[in-house]
């Protein structure tokens, strides 16, 4: 099973994709969609967007999974934080992958065991879950932490016989 990992942000999308089989896992692919430097909201919203659908339509996941929105402690961040949540979750609806949501306590907790993991304790669990060389970029590590979250999640609910 693929399953495509999306850590939102207005300026950089973390983007990662994993193979699993239920117990091992592999890194497929990964990045960070940047919009250019002094792009307006739209612009940067519609480059996530394609960005998004381009790696879709290369990889074909079967499931998705986004991190949640936090309680920012500025308005305006978390709003704009919203907007990029919103075309990652559209981009994803429109190429009928299902979808699942996880707070970014729960995806630190899977992958490194406490919620209050930084993301260079995130990006270096990645490195070793996933054997990789080196750390990949935070955002893109944060988007695999997400995906490993699902899969952790979706093993034990079919352990548990959950859905």
């Amino acid at each position: 099973m693929v399953i495509l990992g999306i850590d939102p942000g207005s300026r950089t999308t973390g983007y990662g994709l994993v193979e699993s089989d239920g117990r091992s896992h592999s890194l497929i692919a990964l990045g960070c969609l940047t919009a250019p430097p002094g792009a307006s909201l739209s612009a940067r919203l519609a480059h996530i967007y394609d960005g998004l659908r381009t790696v879709i339509a290369e990889h074909r996941p079967q499931e998705a999974a986004v991190e949640a929105t936090f309680h920012g402690k500025n308005v305006r961040s978390a709003l704009v934080m919203g907007h990029a949540r919103g075309v990652s979750l559209l981009a994803i609806e429109q190429a009928g992958c299902a979808l699942y949501e996880y707070s970014p306590l729960a995806v630190k907790q899977a992958v490194v065991g406490q919620g209050r993991a930084g993301k260079g304790q995130v990006a270096y669990m990645i490195r070793a879950m996933l054997g990789l060389k080196a750390a990949p970029p935070e955002d893109a590590a944060d988007a695999l932490a997400v995906a490993i979250c699902h899969l952790q999640r979706r093993r034990y609910n079919q352990m548990k016989g959950l859905k």
